[in-house]
């Protein structure tokens, strides 16, 4: 779009850019800082339009995109092309991911590239590696407390290996992506020892005070996020003799975008990374990105402006990098981190679907479909070219913030359930089989989060501890169970590590005194190959896990109706517990597939009258795409299905 003010300053850069840069072929640069310039000078100016510096940084803006520009490789540039012509490349069913610590997973990054071949062998092609920037050893909060934003942590690899992994990767058509933390840095980051050391320019990096008055009037407003290991938001740093904001733990700063500085450095990094061969980049605790007095310091509006800066910068340098909104709060929250607008993600192409994650966990411990069959009628819609990032278990604690509405509306006292949740999962409930951990407890008002793995957390744990057939076979089932809902949903499934071996807890974290106290790290498992290799053996459980995980990816890479075009629709049935949709193609009517989910262990009738337009077929015509078989009927009931315990479909009719 031209405008005249925006445009007139566009021109000053252009004729003030440093000779080394001006000197370079621009053509691609140009065209898309021309198309986005507008939109990004629009958000600049509203949040730095009132400094006296405004045209000297938006100088430095340009600047630090056509530096990162010149030094993108050519092969990456040829990609955003390609992908530039292909838009919605993203949004295909073929894309499956699992996230992984490098450490855990094959001990570094030259570990993980010898393992590429068991992404293959199970049907992944989209790599998270957690963060491996360089972290305190002692106090790294999993990678998330950066000292370095350009190296790599030593225990992981050298950038040298990164570099040698992308590009095996990309041969391999299996894409990458990276962790950028953009809330916060480490304590030791050299722009932190340069604050403490009394440097002003680096104070005004983050939010610092030198009495409690400002600190205490932001506590008055702002939630406690970790009340348990790390109460408060604000940290006394005695060699500075300043308070600093501490959001998540007392060794994290919190970065000030109210400064351009540290967006533009922030950028600067973001960009530095798209040149090292990611393909996306998980923006971490996007929510926390603006602080203002008053209010919690989450989902400000300036945050979303922020992102969306981030996103148009990027598009000019790397366009064929995606972002992923690491934000787990409400769903009418979350849903404005794809951007507020019709059809584009304006700020990130992808976000976790933390609201459909706690609700599966819900279905599992009450057995039944109600609230998540509640919760997803009320799960916002998104964007048609933005996607869901699906997922079981994280690297994180499972958090239960349902919203109240929802829960009541399924029959439930809020409070009462929640607790029941925590003590189901945490094995403290009559008949609970879950040998989860409690995690972020908060004594004032008995709220918790939990830990564990996903087999641990089903029971599998448990079944194979008291030598149970008939127990471990319904865990595995359940395992199974819930990656078909997240295969068959409408994104980007993403497994977890170790989950498709069927992994237990990890208890070797209360030995090492730096995690002692963070029961996240219970389902963070160090991957022992030869076990692994059991997924090759008939009868053993990794091989059930694999095998049948294996499988249903496959499947799931050629039904096309899976592909993410806003096309699903939730049946509600009168089976309670029973999760029914259906996934529809927006072009061909004809094509259509009914996905079934049974949460109880007993077999559960599915009345097809109650399923929109799927009444009224021929079974022999019915076929399960999964396993290629018809359903089973209940006595011959014409339009009555049986759905076995903990178990699913995905029918289409036969052709």
């Amino acid at each position: 779009m031209y405008e005249q003010v925006s445009h007139s300053l566009l021109n000053d850069i252009l004729n003030n850019l440093k000779t080394e840069i001006s000197k370079q072929d621009l053509r691609h640069f140009y065209t898309r800082l021309g198309a986005n310039f507008y939109a990004i000078h629009s958000l600049f100016e509203r949040l730095y339009g009132h400094r006296d510096d405004f045209k000297a940084q938006a100088l430095r803006l340009v600047e630090t995109m056509a530096r990162q520009y010149i030094s993108r490789p050519d092969r990456l540039e040829q990609l955003d092309i390609e992908r530039e012509n292909d838009h919605n490349w993203f949004l295909s069913q073929k894309w499956v991911g699992m996230a992984l610590y490098s450490q855990g997973f094959a001990g570094n990054l030259n570990g993980v590239r010898e393992h590429l071949g068991y992404f293959q062998e199970l049907g992944i092609n989209i790599a998270h590696i957690m963060p491996i920037m360089r972290c305190p050893e002692g106090h790294s909060d999993g990678g998330y407390a950066v000292s370095d934003f350009r190296e790599l942590d030593p225990r992981a690899g050298s950038l040298e290996d990164l570099a040698a992994l992308a590009n095996d990767m990309r041969a391999r058509d299996i894409l990458l992506v990276l962790d950028v933390v953009v809330n916060h840095t480490s304590n030791e980051h050299e722009w932190a020892q340069r604050a403490r050391a009394g440097d002003p320019v680096y104070q005004d990096y983050y939010y610092t005070f030198e009495t409690r008055d400002v600190p205490d009037m932001y506590e008055q407003s702002m939630p406690e996020i970790f009340p348990g290991t790390s109460p408060g938001n604000f940290t006394w740093d005695e060699q500075m003799g300043r308070w600093v904001m501490t959001v998540f733990n007392n060794y994290q700063w919190d970065l000030n975008y109210s400064n351009p500085a540290v967006f533009i450095e922030m950028l600067d990094i973001i960009l530095y990374w798209a040149n090292k061969g990611a393909d996306i980049l998980r923006l971490d605790a996007v929510a926390f990105l603006w602080k203002k007095m008053g209010s919690t310091c989450q989902n400000e509006r300036e945050a979303h402006l922020t992102l969306q800066l981030m996103k148009d910068c990027c598009q000019v340098t790397a366009p064929g990098v995606l972002f992923i909104a690491e934000a787990i709060v409400a769903p009418v929250e979350m849903i404005k981190y794809f951007g507020e607008d019709a059809v584009i993600a304006k700020e990130c192409e992808i976000a976790y679907n933390a609201t459909f994650m706690a609700l599966l966990w819900d279905a599992v411990a009450t057995k039944n479909a109600k609230l998540l069959n509640q919760g997803i009628k009320n799960l916002p819609v998104k964007l048609e070219r933005a996607t869901w990032l699906n997922y079981v278990r994280c690297h994180d604690d499972i958090g239960l913030g349902f919203d109240d509405s929802d829960i009541l509306s399924a029959g439930y006292e809020p409070a009462s359930h929640r607790k029941f949740l925590i003590d189901y999962y945490t094995g403290n409930f009559a008949d609970s089989r879950a040998r989860g951990l409690p995690f972020g407890q908060n004594e004032k008002n008995g709220d918790a989060r939990i830990s564990g793995s996903l087999a641990s957390l089903v029971g599998l744990q448990y079944a194979l501890q008291e030598s149970d057939p008939k127990t471990t076979e319904e865990a595995i089932e359940t395992i199974l169970l819930l990656h078909s809902t997240i295969l068959s949903f409408g994104g980007i499934p993403l497994l977890y590590y170790g989950d498709e071996l069927g992994e237990l807890n990890n208890m070797s974290y209360q030995d090492d005194p730096n995690k002692a106290s963070d029961s996240r790290w219970v389902h963070r498992p160090v991957i022992d190959w030869g076990k692994a290799e059991n997924r090759n053996v008939r009868g053993t459980v990794e091989y059930k896990i694999f095998s049948t995980l294996k499988r249903m990816i496959a499947v799931r890479k050629e039904i096309e109706v899976f592909a993410d075009f806003n096309n699903r629709e939730l049946i509600e049935v009168t089976n309670p517990y029973l999760f029914v949709f259906e996934r529809y193609s927006l072009i061909k009517p004809a094509e259509r597939v009914l996905v079934v989910a049974n949460f109880d262990s007993q077999p559960q009738q599915l009345d097809l009258s109650s399923a929109g337009n799927w009444a009224g077929n021929q079974f022999s015509e019915l076929v399960d795409l999964y396993s290629g078989s018809s359903p089973d009927l209940f006595e011959d009931a014409e339009d009555t299905v049986v759905v076995p315990g903990h178990g699913f479909y995905w029918l289409s009719e036969r052709v």
